[in-house]
């Protein structure tokens, strides 16, 4: 079954969609069966272990306070950040946590969360288990989840299941991108068209376009919020936001003959989303919080410096973006913490790149081969976030990784989209390398810069 283009797509808060967006739907899944089995009735406690790379960057990746709202109920696309740390702590200073805002149990944030970073659950790092016990401390529940990358959770027992495989049949199915671009060739269907009659499949286009609309605004709203805002990050390092005073320095050059402006305006949109994401803030995934500011910023830079831009072209520009993430869904990780950030920020940047050649009047071989080439050179990435913040290296990360998918799309559109290596090939090399790559280079703060730091 084809990943959809708006599964990709999701609105949530920062700083990880593995290590918060997802921690919190599986804390808010556990706690929904248990009400629905009548668990939650006889609880009188809920323990939470967090497992793998959840355990050795839990506190720094915000999984912790993650866990704790996904257990009251709270949902990641309608969580207000500001409302975060009061909740906290009143859980706190009660000691008290209801299950969906319904049932309440004690709850101590010390110990009732347990961190085990040495020990991995047999199908993905990202591993999390939910036990409720009653008053006499029996086990009354017990389930584990997987955090799988870019918000994606699948239950123990799911794993066998493909991702969306319950919903409508796509008429275009693809799992390849060789498969992509033969069913362009038989329909005569850009990449965008027939994403977009994938997506009508599922519910009416004027749904898909406003949904997407939707994300396009939340991206906004974000580079916004954080071209305004200035301080320090939280998290210890002593990091100070920049996009502010860049967005500053820009305005006040105004019209320049500098011809590389342009990228210091895609720098500025990338880093802005990041230093919201690293804060906590509502960000887009993208296809992942860690790597959310590359396709933001790439479609700034399409309705600033592209003449003709438009909605329509904004709209065409996620599809195409969307189809080609579904590959990296389906074929290798948008995982951090199992490919390492080659997964993140390499299959953002090919996505990003993919959407802006098509936007530029690429052909599907074209838009193809602009992801190629942005994956390409993101090969072997590691993920070596320092004090398993996400700060850096991210946030500068992104920002070279929105200014190379733009000059992935460039080369892509002055050929003719034959090339050498095929996205599909790429896509494999990077799966592989994944599973090569030393784990202290995934997400677990344990190596790279976050070790000579």
């Amino acid at each position: 079954m084809t990943v959809g283009v708006l599964d990709l797509f999701r609105i949530g808060i920062g700083p990880s969609s593995s290590h918060t967006v997802g921690p919190m739907r599986a804390a808010r899944r556990f706690a929904t069966e248990c009400a629905a089995t009548g668990s939650s009735d006889r609880a009188a406690g809920v323990r939470v272990t967090l497992y793998g790379s959840l355990g050795a960057t839990g506190v720094g990746h915000g999984t912790i306070p993650a866990v704790v709202l996904g257990l009251a109920g709270f949902e990641p696309d309608r969580t207000d950040p500001d409302d975060v740390e009061p909740f906290l702590q009143r859980v706190a200073a009660t000691g008290e946590l209801a299950l969906l805002g319904r049932h309440p149990v004690p709850f101590d944030l010390a110990t009732d969360v347990v961190l085990e970073p040495d020990e991995v659950l047999p199908h993905h790092p990202n591993g999390v288990t939910f036990t409720a016990v009653d008053a006499a401390g029996a086990v009354v529940d017990q389930r584990s989840y997987y955090s799988v990358g870019g918000g994606f959770v699948v239950r123990d027992d799911e794993f066998d299941v493909p991702i969306g495989g319950d919903a409508e049949p796509m008429p275009h199915p693809f799992t390849s991108a060789d498969d992509l671009l033969a069913r362009c060739a038989a329909t005569g269907l850009t990449v965008a068209e027939l994403a977009m009659e994938n997506e009508v499949a599922r519910r009416p286009v004027e749904q898909v376009r406003a949904a997407l609309l939707e994300i396009w605004a939340a991206m906004q709203a974000c580079v916004e919020r954080g071209c305004r805002t200035d301080g320090e990050l939280p998290g210890g390092l002593g990091v100070q936001r920049r996009a502010a005073g860049l967005r500053r320095s820009l305005e006040a050059i105004g019209a320049t003959t500098d011809p590389l402006t342009a990228l210091d305006w895609v720098n500025l949109w990338a880093m802005a989303v990041n230093e919201e994401n690293a804060a906590g803030g509502r960000v887009v995934t993208a296809p992942t919080n860690g790597a959310a500011g590359i396709v933001p910023a790439v479609l700034h830079y399409y309705r600033r410096f592209v003449p003709g831009s438009s909605d329509d072209g904004v709209v065409d520009f996620l599809l195409a973006a969307g189809a080609v993430g579904a590959l990296f869904k389906m074929n290798a990780s948008i995982s951090g913490a199992e490919v390492g950030c080659q997964g993140e920020v390499g299959s953002a940047c090919a996505m990003a790149a993919a959407g802006l050649a098509q936007v530029m009047g690429g052909t599907p071989a074209q838009v193809e081969n602009a992801a190629e080439i942005a994956l390409e050179h993101n090969l072997g990435l590691t993920c070596d976030p320092i004090g398993g913040l996400v700060q850096v290296p991210c946030i500068e990360r992104n920002a070279m990784a929105a200014t190379k998918a733009i000059n992935a799309a460039r080369l892509s559109l002055h050929s003719d989209g034959t090339h050498l290596v095929s996205l599909d090939q790429a896509i494999a090399t990077m799966r592989d390398t994944g599973r090569d790559m030393h784990d202290k280079y995934k997400e677990t703060a344990r190596g790279g810069l976050a070790v000579t730091f």
